[in-house]
């Protein structure tokens, strides 16, 4: 065979590794990107033009990584950012800390400098993967462009099975750039079994025997979308149901046998009902310690029923007397297939105590005073539209108040940050939320504190032009921090003054945002009238009473029924 014979045979196609990776995110279904470029991850940036995927060019590393989290919340899908090395990657880490926390599906795909400089202190090279260990689901350096494919479909699955949460994959920049034959393809992984355990049988004898049984629901339901079984099997059965901050939606808020939110700033029937029950049927929930206040305390007379889609959180903060692992769809769907019990008679007088609590303490919204009462406001605005809004909250008082007065009737409509308290979160998962589902109307409640923190991502909204609505709650101090300060710190007020604040109407005006401010409670409605339907990008800056606190409050290191009520009434 001569030369020029060889020279005109056609060579295989090729591509390089950034292509091939991006070509993976596409058959993976991902058709959203978060992220920021740099100098280790340009290859990927080259290879995102014509690729179908829409990227999303946030303002710092740390709103793509919570805007990844905000629409994989959303969508039930792996959210994808992406960020450079160095900094990139190390701003990207409160992020996936936050994923981490409340089990949310993320994969963040990093760029690293070349293998061969991994090692010598290269510039901007910072060991990501060794960052990131304790606060990812698993972590890969791809170190063979051979093993894009493998590695993409694996850390998808892993991000998404069982129990979700994010996934590192950290690139050096010599595997992108370097070519492979381009026929390679992902290799695609079955999921895994569904299978009953056989304990199914003892919790129902235990749901069939109870005279005082309490749902006490969590964020695996909506992890695992079991909302409608959790929903039947609470109609069959007629028990009573309180759920965790991350857990509100599992029911509707305005069930009539829902008791509230549980835990340090749950409402009193809800916490009067934990404390008193004897049988609890744990669904999806992990006995939190903000949910359980002291725990040797909680729930005392009761037997635990204990369902997750994780094995490792049974037991391992309260002895489960049933265990029931695994997948929660199938063991509710054969909870309510056994559930042929007729209970009502028995637990007639229970369910009227628990319902009689939750009227005698149902909360008043005709607080005296001239500050726009913050509750009131919440609630009327939640209420305001026929169908759920999508909230996505910030961390502090404005986040309690979120989840004690908003109705919820679906889950995936509650977007907070429960593990980690991340304030700065609602910005970012906002615009994640409506980017992946455009036809909801998205809401972000922040406080004058969070809303700092990621500011710059005003200028996100403005640039995709994402029609998110702003409620700023504006206390002019970090109002949690001073409520415990007043509380358990004698009044030592310190560094938690923000009266220094800029005019955050101005300053939305100034990024491209519509604006306005109220101060006095008659403005209320017709500005939440304009924030929820004037189209566009708005923020509504509330200013409210700086000495405003939350209640109900379960002391530190005290038993949910030992609450100090504050002005509840």
């Amino acid at each position: 065979m001569t030369a020029s014979t060889a020279e005109a045979r056609p060579q295989p196609a090729r591509i390089s590794g950034a292509r091939l990776l991006v070509r993976c995110l596409a058959e993976l279904g991902v058709d959203t990107v978060f992220g920021y470029p740099g100098g280790a991850i340009m290859p990927i940036y080259d290879a995102l033009p014509g690729s179908g995927i829409r990227h999303i060019l946030t303002r710092h590393e740390q709103g793509a990584a919570l805007a990844a989290d905000g629409y994989a919340r959303v969508t039930r899908k792996a959210g994808v950012c992406m960020a450079t090395s160095g900094p990139g990657a190390t701003n990207l880490v409160t992020g996936l800390a936050n994923s981490m926390l409340d089990s949310v599906p993320v994969v963040a795909i990093t760029g690293q400098v070349p293998t061969a400089m991994m090692g010598t202190d290269a510039f901007q090279e910072v060991d990501v993967f060794g960052i990131t260990l304790p606060i990812v689901k698993h972590s890969y350096i791809i170190r063979d462009t051979a093993d894009i494919p493998e590695v993409l479909a694996e850390a998808f699955h892993l991000a998404t099975e069982g129990r979700p949460g994010p996934v590192l994959i950290d690139v050096p920049k010599d595997v992108t750039v370097a070519e492979i034959e381009a026929s390679v393809r992902m290799p695609r992984i079955a999921p895994t079994s569904t299978a009953v355990p056989a304990a199914i049988g003892d919790a129902v004898e235990a749901m069939a025997g109870a005279s005082r049984p309490l749902f006490y629901m969590g964020g695996g339901i909506e992890i695992a979308g079991a909302e409608d079984e959790v929903r039947a099997l609470i109609e069959r059965t007629g028990f009573p149901s309180v759920c965790t901050l991350k857990g509100l939606g599992a029911v509707p808020t305005d069930h009539p046998d829902f008791l509230g939110m549980l835990g340090m700033h749950g409402m009193r029937a809800a916490n009067l009902a934990v404390q008193e029950c004897d049988l609890l049927i744990v669904t999806g929930a992990r006995f939190d310690d903000r949910a359980t206040g002291k725990l040797d305390e909680f729930a005392p007379h009761a037997r635990v029923i204990h369902m997750d889609g994780d094995p490792a959180e049974i037991g391992k903060l309260r002895k489960a007397d049933v265990a029931l692992p695994g997948d929660l769809i199938s063991n509710l769907n054969a909870l309510k297939r056994q559930a042929d019990f007729d209970s009502s008679a028995r637990i007639a007088a229970w369910k009227a105590r628990c319902l009689a609590n939750r009227r005698e303490h149902a909360w008043r919204y005709d607080a005296p005073g001239e500050f726009i009462y913050a509750p009131a406001l919440l609630k009327a605005m939640s209420e305001r539209s026929e169908n759920d809004l999508t909230i996505a909250c910030d961390v502090g008082q404005h986040q309690m108040w979120v989840a004690q007065h908003c109705r919820f009737r679906r889950p995936r409509t509650h977007l907070t940050s429960g593990g980690l308290g991340t304030m700065g979160y609602g910005l970012p998962a906002g615009i994640g939320a409506k980017l992946a589902h455009p036809e909801e109307t998205v809401v972000v409640v922040s406080g004058d504190g969070s809303i700092m923190m990621n500011i710059q991502e005003l200028a996100t909204l403005k640039r995709y032009d994402i029609d998110v609505r702003i409620v700023l709650l504006d206390n002019s101090s970090l109002g949690m921090v001073r409520q415990w300060q007043e509380l358990f710190f004698a009044g030592n007020y310190s560094e938690i003054d923000l009266s220094d604040n800029p005019d955050f109407a101005a300053l939305a005006r100034v990024f491209g945002l519509q604006a306005r401010t109220i101060e006095r409670r008659d403005q209320v409605d017709e500005a939440l009238d304009w924030l929820l339907n004037e189209p566009g990008p708005s923020l509504l800056h509330v200013r409210i009473d700086p000495t405003a606190n939350v209640w109900p409050l379960v002391p530190p290191g005290k038993n949910n029924a030992d609450m100090i009520q504050g002005e509840t009434r």
